[in-house]
């Protein structure tokens, strides 16, 4: 049975060049950056090379570059960070109602700690609406977080527009970039992003890595507390191997990248269309045109997801049914949710996500188990009734 991995949004694998990369900073050159010898010398030159290498992938400044141990730190470091370096200027921060798993639950912790959060709702395609985001400023708004792409809809935020926004009113905008990056050109100064998580795997580089981008005019609280190390901000010995991964899969990703969104809009728009056309009282979750071009996603009635996830599984095939950092809860996507769509349509959706390695045998075997898959299912199906 050929294996079918069709849920790149939740984990990649490490692009085998980069592993190749990457050997050597385990063994030979292993040093602490710390260390004052010359073995400590190869270690900070590899580590202030891959924060050059990085800071150019996004057009900012090497010295606005923080490594974390992922993204889930560079997001604790930039928005919990931000939060309270600046309590005494307001305490008012603004997220959607659809970001990241991770950001909603740091906000639930900033309100028990004094903070005040709003939500600003989104349209039916998982949208932010610019005007919402503005009638919800007030003189104590110190922080406006969204998304620059939904990790599970794959919906694309008006990211430039926002940041102007928030610029004119002289507020820090922070974006969790994970979804988007190696899918949409990034420019931090362009778009007049303050502050923004990136993270390594999702450019196709080791786990365990991540960067939070921080302009250089702007001050955060460290979160971890050690030898200072990383201008104090983000203390433990740096790691070099793996920060030396995200660099090459950034110098990889930046000569590929074109080529690869072109190949991955063919594969969504062909799973999109013949899916749509071919079962009936099926549909499209997320924006019909600014969605990511990995990403297609879609719901069909009286069938819940998780049953196609298992029948998937049982033909060798890996999809999701939203955000992994959610699958251990029977809760439906909250982003879904905010959508517009009742509790029963959320739970019957697929997120079908490509990748690098993935071919057009992959798309083939996968468009033709779906059909047969949900027939199955609704042949099972208590509550659904043909149109």
């Amino acid at each position: 049975m050929k294996q079918v991995y069709l849920d790149y949004q939740s984990a990649k694998p490490v692009d085998p060049r980069v592993v190749e990369g990457m050997t050597q900073y385990y063994s030979e050159a292993f040093g602490n950056p710390s260390a004052l010898h010359q073995v400590g010398d190869v270690a900070t030159e590899a580590l202030e090379m891959s924060r050059k290498e990085i800071a150019k992938f996004i057009n900012a400044d090497e010295d606005e570059i923080i490594f974390t141990s992922g993204a889930t730190e560079a997001i604790n470091l930039g928005i919990m960070g931000y939060a309270f370096r600046n309590k005494n200027k307001g305490n008012h921060i603004i997220i959607s109602e659809i970001e990241h798993i991770s950001i909603h639950n740091i906000v639930k912790y900033l309100e028990r700690e004094g903070f005040e959060i709003s939500k600003v709702p989104v349209d039916q395609f998982g949208k932010v609406d610019l005007q919402k985001i503005e009638r919800r400023i007030t003189d104590k708004t110190i922080l406006i977080s969204i998304g620059m792409a939904s990790n599970e809809i794959g919906t694309i935020q008006p990211i430039r527009e926002i940041g102007n926004l928030a610029t004119e009113r002289g507020i820090a905008f922070f974006t969790d970039a994970v979804a988007a990056e190696g899918l949409l050109p990034i420019d931090v100064k362009k778009d007049n992003i303050n502050l923004m998580a990136l993270s390594s795997n999702d450019l196709y580089g080791p786990r365990g890595v991540g960067v939070l981008y921080m302009q250089k005019k702007y001050r955060v609280n460290p979160m971890i507390i050690g030898g200072g190390q990383e201008k104090g901000l983000r203390s433990g010995s740096e790691n070099v191997p793996g920060i030396v991964g995200m660099r090459l899969a950034t110098e990889i990703m930046q000569k590929e990248m074109n080529s690869e969104v072109k190949r991955f809009k063919g594969y969504r728009d062909r799973m999109i269309k013949q899916i749509l056309e071919e079962i009936p009282d099926s549909h499209l979750n997320g924006h019909p045109t600014d969605r990511l071009a990995s990403n297609a996603h879609v719901r069909f009635d009286g069938i819940e997801g998780e049953s196609i996830l298992l029948s998937f599984k049982d033909l060798g095939i890996s999809v999701s049914t939203g955000s992994a950092c959610t699958s251990k809860t029977l809760e439906p996507s909250h982003t879904l949710i905010a959508t517009g769509l009742l509790h029963e349509e959320a739970h019957g959706s697929l997120q079908l996500t490509t990748g690098r390695f993935n071919t057009d045998e992959d798309i083939d075997i996968v468009l033709e188990a779906v059909p047969n898959v949900v027939s199955r299912l609704r042949d099972l199906s208590p509550i659904y009734k043909s149109k």
